[in-house]
């Protein structure tokens, strides 16, 4: 995949970006040991499609660390010791047309030092790994790569204030989109799709992109919730 004419281009945007784009990483420590994650396995089959598109999938962590606290397998993201965390990096996924690919090749995890500068970002080594075996693979060739395109986006994003919206009771999905459309110029409300729980408590916001990584309308899979759904938000980290 040409990502070079894309990677400039990025470069020189998030030159221009203040301080803030890094969001939480002062008050991020990366673990002194690195753990090596298990081979990743694959969870369904082998899909290799063309990608039309891609999704940046951004987890509301406070929402899940408050059923994962006590998990030592998630001590890295909610044990509070590396960090507190708001918004972080799910996966950058490719997409097809009527569905998306995924274990598209048989790969290396992604080299220690690459997986550690990620780690503030995807506070955890096993969520790295999976997303270059399952996502990234099927248009990418590096990890490297892989995951400096889905910084670059993720650090573009910019948020409402979850805080006060965490207390706002008449919440809807509608208004949730519309609060991140405001908040970064130019993407649509219906480039954003969200991931609710059974109960209506926002689990992930779904940043949906064409091939050229610019915004487009979310496909039904990824799109979510009507406008109309109530949301909650577990209070912000």
């Amino acid at each position: 995949m040409k990502v070079r004419g894309f990677l400039a281009l990025c470069a020189l945007v998030a030159a221009a970006l203040p301080v803030a784009a890094l969001a939480q990483a002062w008050q991020c420590s990366v673990p002194a040991h690195w753990p090596r994650p298990a081979i990743e396995r694959p969870d369904g089959p082998v899909r290799r499609v063309p990608v039309t598109g891609y999704t940046l999938a951004l987890s509301w962590s406070p929402e899940f660390c408050r059923s994962h606290r006590g998990s030592a397998a998630q001590r890295m993201q909610c044990g509070g010791g590396n960090g507190r965390f708001g918004f972080v990096v799910h996966g950058l996924w490719p997409e097809g047309a009527a569905t998306f690919p995924q274990w598209c090749a048989k790969v290396a995890q992604p080299a220690p030092p690459v997986a550690a500068g990620q780690f503030c970002r995807t506070p955890s080594p096993a969520l790295i790994s999976h997303a270059w075996a399952k996502h990234g693979s099927c248009a990418f060739r590096r990890p490297e790569v892989y995951f400096r395109v889905s910084n670059i986006l993720a650090d573009a994003m910019r948020y409402p204030d979850m805080a006060r919206l965490s207390r706002d009771r008449a919440l809807n999905a509608g208004a949730l989109r519309q609060a991140l459309a405001q908040t970064n110029p130019g993407r649509p409300p219906q480039s954003f799709g969200l991931l609710l729980s059974r109960g209506g408590w926002l689990r992930e916001v779904r940043v949906c992109l064409d091939q050229r990584y610019r915004p487009r309308r979310c496909p039904a899979r990824n799109a979510g919730p009507r406008d109309s759904a109530r949301v909650s938000i577990w209070r912000s980290f």
